[in-house]
């Protein structure tokens, strides 16, 4: 597997100057970089809750619609009692780790492109950062061109696809009468089968095995599970992402397990009543990896790009549960990629053909009364 190399400060800065050469320096890019976003106020929890409802629970779970504010307060209750008594006030980490994302991308990404190229945060569920909001100030500072970029997630179009759905509502909304702002759009869908992606998963494992488990612990006897984004079997016809999520779970395992024949796919899944999720959780598989003769387990999440609750206090309370009833067994949960330099750079080169695309083209002129004219005509042959 071959990774993109990373551009010296002063090749990328002779590939700034070539691009500012061959383009019109009006041509500009927005990159919407979209994660979910997580509450930093527990007076949020509701609000978060029901949009989260609306926007994922709604593609698969047989629960009408009316209901969801309702479940929202109700799992409100349950989110409070988990964060503030269960653990300590806890404040998810994931919305500033994101800001460190965006600035880091950005600040590589500007590396090659300049001031032409602008990197902006949106968040699926967390105002003043949702993406009408964030769209709103793209157009504000004169952009007619974006990348769309959901990060946060690395499965397929159900969960990296509410991202799409969203900027749709928010580009229905602010259409002109004759003609739309956006001139031109790209989308990055996924990086489940990046190589660079891979391999750097897979060093990390390696790296924490070395440090804390290598001395006490046979090669043999050292579980890992990589941990994806749980989805649901059946998604009321959307692609729910486990194909992608599979092939990232095999070709991160295929990096290790010469070594570590110990490897188990661990799905962290949402308990939804009346719904079939991934097996096996997270927790099946820690057992079912001690039961091979694991005397560690390693709990690294791949399907994820930025920590958030799920890979903190979901795989922690799943840790206390197996330590409780397995205390001769050490278990280590891993960070996400996060903010590593390294994730940085490869993000940003996997930006840079979609931004170079934009650049090229000069766009097109939508005017939405277009669309209207003959779905109304068909409507009537009808």
């Amino acid at each position: 597997m071959v990774t993109i190399p990373h551009q010296s400060k002063s090749t990328a800065h002779e590939h700034h100057h070539h691009h500012e050469s061959e383009h019109n320096q009006s041509e500009r890019v927005a990159v919407l970089l979209m994660g979910y976003g997580e509450v930093e106020s527990y007076e949020d929890f509701a609000n978060y809750n029901e949009q989260a409802l609306n926007l994922l629970t709604a593609k698969f779970a047989p629960v009408p619609t009316w209901i969801y504010p309702a479940i929202a307060k109700l799992l409100a209750i349950f989110d409070l009692h988990e964060w503030s008594h269960q653990h300590d006030n806890f404040i998810s980490p994931h919305n500033a780790i994101f800001e460190e994302q965006r600035a880091g991308i950005e600040k590589e990404i500007q590396a090659t492109w300049g001031e032409k190229v602008k990197v902006f945060k949106a968040f699926n569920f967390c105002a003043p950062h949702l993406p009408e909001q964030v769209l709103e100030e793209i157009k504000d500072q004169g952009f007619d061109k974006i990348l769309i970029y959901p990060l946060l997630v690395v499965d397929s179009i159900f969960t990296s696809g509410i991202a799409v759905e969203q900027v749709n509502k928010a580009l229905a909304h602010q259409a002109d009468s004759e003609s739309h702002w956006l001139k031109s759009s790209r989308y990055i869908p996924s990086f489940f089968n990046k190589p660079d992606y891979i391999k750097l998963l897979a060093q990390m494992v390696e790296e924490k095995i070395e440090e804390e488990l290598a001395q006490g612990h046979l090669a043999s006897q050292i579980g890992i599970i990589l941990m994806n984004h749980g989805c649901p079997h059946k998604a009321k016809g959307f692609t729910s992402g486990i194909d992608e999520s599979q092939a990232l779970y095999e070709l991160v395992r295929e990096q290790l397990i010469s070594k570590y024949p110990l490897i188990s796919v661990g799905w962290l899944n949402h308990d939804t009543p009346l719904i079939e999720w991934t097996q096996p959780n997270v927790k099946l598989a820690a057992q079912n990896l001690m039961e091979l003769g694991a005397t560690s387990i390693v709990m690294m999440p791949i399907g994820f790009a930025t920590e958030n609750h799920e890979t903190l206090l979901d795989v922690d309370h799943i840790i206390h549960h197996l330590q409780h009833k397995h205390s001769d067994v050490t278990f280590i949960r891993m960070p996400c990629v996060n903010s590593r330099p390294e994730f940085m750079r490869m993000a940003a080169d996997w930006a840079n053909p979609q931004i170079k695309a934009l650049l090229e083209e000069s766009g097109t002129i939508v005017n939405p009364q277009l669309a209207k004219e003959p779905a109304h005509q068909h409507h009537h042959r009808h």
